[in-house]
This record gives C-alpha cells, structure tokens and sequence, in this order.
C-alpha cells in the first residue's frame, strides 16, 4: 500500500523516542496500534460490503435476463398445452349421454353365472350420488 522500507520505520521510531520519550513512547505506540487496527478493520468491512452489493447486483442482472428469457419458454409451453386441451375439448363437452359400450356389453355376457347374478343385484340397486342424500336411521 504505501511503499515504506525498513529503514524508514527505523527513523520514524527513533524520532518518536526522541519527542515522545521513553516513559510515553509505550502509550504512544499501543495508541497508534489500535487506530491502525481499527483503520484496517473498516477498511476490509467496507470491501466486504462493497464485494457483496456488486455480486448481488450481477445476480439480480442475470436474474432478469434469465427470467426474460425462461418468460418466453413458460409463455410457449402454456400455449402450446391450450392448444393440445382445445383439440380434446369435443371429447369433454360431448351432448351424447354417456352409455355402455360394446366392449363393456361384451364383458359382461363373458362372465361366469355367478358373476351375472352379482351383476344383476349390483345393478338393481340404486346408486345414491350425493351423501346428502343417503337415508339415515336417526329421525328427523
């Protein structure tokens, strides 16, 4: 940092014997040590900092340029994923009642004897659709 040798730290220290004298030249000399400690201490705080603010303003540019960029992809897979559902969308919104099909009706005369008499029960029983609606043994 500064360009100061041996020698010249020898006639700064002989200078300051000669003014402070031997019975304060100690306290001096602790004196000096804890500024230039403190001195050093700020010094390298505040590189800290300073090291800090301009990583996390590299990481906040990148952020956005990354987030532009993954923006658009986002932007394309979701309206690629709407287009694919619009081509099903006949499929859900069908007016045809919803009924056995002949593969179903094949299966089930493909069933043992039985198989069809549980069938049958299952089918005479009504299915109840809301369990609101299920009767209840407590009286209303």
């Amino acid at each position: 940092m500064f360009d100061i040798g041996f020698l010249e730290l020898l006639v700064c220290g002989v200078i300051a014997l000669l003014v402070l004298g031997p019975e304060r030249l100690p306290a001096a000399a602790r004196a000096a040590g804890r500024w230039i400690g403190g001195a050093r201490r700020m010094v390298s705080q505040f590189t800290s900092e300073l090291d800090s603010q301009l990583k996390a303003d590299e990481l906040r540019k990148e952020l956005r340029e990354a987030g532009d960029v993954g923006l658009d992809d986002v932007q394309k897979t979701v309206r690629g994923a709407l287009d694919e559902a619009k081509k099903y969308e006949h499929m859900i919104r069908s007016d045809k009642p919803v009924g056995k099909s002949e593969t179903d009706k094949q299966t089930v005369s493909d069933q043992s004897p039985q198989d069809d008499a549980s069938a049958d029960s299952l089918e005479s029983e009504p299915a109840l659709q809301d369990p609101a609606q299920a009767p209840s043994d407590k009286p209303s």
